[in-house]
């Protein structure tokens, strides 16, 4: 993988064992998971990196893993594509880019094996990440996975077109406003409405109110 570089970080794909248990450590550190069995093994992450997935990380000036993502080759009716299962920034690093570093870190080697599409999941309800996810990168919000990984873990599958440096912009006019709800079950039967319809979610933002709102349209215009 090329270096991706921002001013005092360089994005890595990582290949030894020291790394990969750094990379296990910093996971376990920002999720909070004290259970082994929420650990990530270091040697899944060596097989991962040997074998088509993506083991990339994050490091500072000196050197210090300080973000780290991780993801594999999947496949459905439709063909391949890159899963990017977790990414994580430590504390003390957020909000300096680095989370847009991984992804496209992770771009870089899925695009390497040949892959065109990457696709992951965040929790719906949390308009900032949806804003990165559908707005800064242009991933789109195609699927639902209610209780993905237990009773209250809603999740939004999105895709990602590997091929397109950047995602058009939306015509707002075009376009249906979901206006995020307070009540969960009320976000999920929207989501579930509305991709339904065949709609993918293009943009999240803030409204003028401090309100969170999605944008859907056309899947064929995503």
């Amino acid at each position: 993988m090329n270096r991706i570089s921002e001013v005092g970080f360089r994005a890595v794909s990582l290949t030894t064992a020291s790394r990969f248990a750094e990379a296990s450590a910093l996971y376990r550190e920002v999720f909070g998971y004290d259970d082994p069995a929420y650990g990530l093994n270091p040697r899944l992450l060596g097989a991962l990196a040997s074998n088509g997935g993506s083991v990339v990380g994050i490091l500072d000036e000196s050197d210090r893993l300080v973000a780290f993502a991780y993801g594999f080759c999947g496949t459905d009716r439709r063909g391949f594509y890159h899963y990017s299962q977790s990414a994580v920034v430590a504390a003390e690093q957020q909000g300096h880019g680095l989370g847009r570093m991984l992804k496209h870190a992770q771009r870089e080697v899925a695009l390497s094996h040949g892959m065109s599409r990457m696709r992951w999941t965040y929790d719906p309800a949390q308009v900032r990440n949806a804003h990165f996810n559908l707005d800064v990168l242009g991933a789109r919000g195609r699927w639902f996975a209610p209780d993905m990984y237990g009773p209250g873990t809603d999740r939004v599958i999105v895709e990602w077109d590997l091929s397109r440096d950047a995602a058009p912009a939306p015509d707002d006019a075009a376009l249906t406003q979901l206006v995020v709800p307070g009540d969960p079950r009320e976000l999920r039967r929207s989501f579930e409405e509305l991709l339904g319809k065949g709609l993918v979610a293009v943009s999240c933002r803030r409204l003028p109110d401090g309100a969170g709102a999605y944008y859907f349209g056309p899947a064929d215009d995503a």
